[in-house]
């Protein structure tokens, strides 16, 4: 069920639709940018971010949707033969051809009698599979649908993206609203061809289209998907606590709010790129896991995600009563945060498989 408004459409499902569950993972490692410029510039300048988070030697999509999707498991505390779908959103699948999806959902003990694959959309892969488990749920084809947006970095050496690539990401559980710890009240999705970022096959490391990348590129989709939901809810940035923009740095999410009107203190909680980085299409969902830790029932948040090529999907989302019992039923993402190891960059280059030998 759709409603058409002159700006686009809003999506509302049939039956409503929230949160279930939701976990993070983000690996313990951490490279500060000043190890980057050190290699590149001869000199320990500050980058865009104060570090990022690096997966390690056994660490990959599937190996850290696990990790997340078990979070979301114990805090949604549903039996995974529950789950219809399993579905994975990711720039750096680790394989070409065969999917993610039916590795996580034969790890975490999901029915084989599911609906399982993999979602591309840049950074905005993971928000793409949350929308299609609240289409999934709310035509009532399923009870409970798992997305996850995750992904490990892929920046060429020496280039600006190396700053702020990182590797983590989110898993959330949608299920009817009347079980959910947050009601999910309304989507809106802004597409356009828009070619500021992209990866052709065989090709080892992402392109930016440098003057795109901001305008009209991230500014003009967060502000159109933004915009057009609050308009057509009634709302406007003071009637929301939280908002999470996507974030491959921290000065474009800034920008982005205050063009919305939001403060400052209502973007730091889900702010998390100048201490782990971008972590591409679970940027803006580990933002509200972060977000959920220390929210109150009554609470709204406004969560907007970007993905190059390019577009946003934006949601209006509700905190319930039954998130503050639950929630502590896994590890928060701010122990993840906490939870560091810093490394040098031969290191990292060892782990990322910078080098190639073959």
């Amino acid at each position: 069920m759709t409603e058409s408004v002159h700006e686009g459409i809003i999506n509302k499902p049939i039956r409503p639709v929230g949160i279930i569950g939701y976990g993070a993972y983000i690996p313990r490692y951490r490279l500060p940018g000043t190890e980057i410029s050190q290699i590149w510039k001869g000199e320990p300048s500050p980058g865009p971010v104060k570090e990022k988070a690096v997966a390690g030697l056994d660490e990959d999509v599937i190996t850290m949707s696990i990790e997340a999707s078990r979070n979301a498991l114990a805090r949604a505390g549903i039996d995974p033969l529950l789950l219809r779908a399993v579905w994975v959103g990711s720039e750096s699948h680790p394989y070409a051809v065969k999917p993610s999806g039916t590795i996580v959902a034969e790890a975490i003990g999901a029915s084989a009698n599911i609906q399982a694959g993999d979602w591309e959309f840049a950074c905005k892969a993971g928000s793409e599979a949350v929308v299609a488990a609240m289409g999934l749920v709310g035509s009532q084809m399923g009870e409970y649908a798992l997305a996850i947006g995750m992904d490990t970095a892929q920046g060429k050496p020496g280039d600006a993206l190396e700053y702020t690539a990182s590797s983590g990401g989110a898993a959330f559980i949608i299920g009817p609203a009347d079980q959910a710890l947050a009601s999910i009240d309304a989507h809106y999705s802004y597409v356009t061809d828009t070619p500021d970022f992209w990866r052709r096959a065989h090709q080892k490391y992402p392109e930016h289209g440098q003057r795109f990348t901001g305008d009209p590129a991230y500014f003009h989709h967060i502000l159109s998907a933004s915009s057009t939901l609050m308009k057509h809810e009634g709302m406007a940035a003071e009637d929301f606590r939280f908002a999470i923009f996507h974030q491959p740095n921290q000065k474009f999410p800034e920008r982005v709010a205050k063009q919305l009107g939001f403060k400052p203190e209502q973007i730091k909680d889900g702010l998390l790129s100048p201490v782990i980085g971008n972590t591409y299409a679970g940027a803006s969902l580990v933002g509200l896991t972060a977000v959920l830790d220390i929210a109150s029932p009554g609470d709204r948040i406004l969560v907007t995600s970007y993905g190059s090529g390019a577009g946003s999907d934006s949601f209006i989302i509700t905190v319930k009563e039954a998130l503050l019992e639950r929630r502590e039923k896994a590890l928060s993402t701010q122990n993840y945060i906490a939870r560091r190891t810093e490394i040098d960059y031969a290191t990292y280059v060892r782990f990322r498989g910078k080098i190639a030998m073959r």
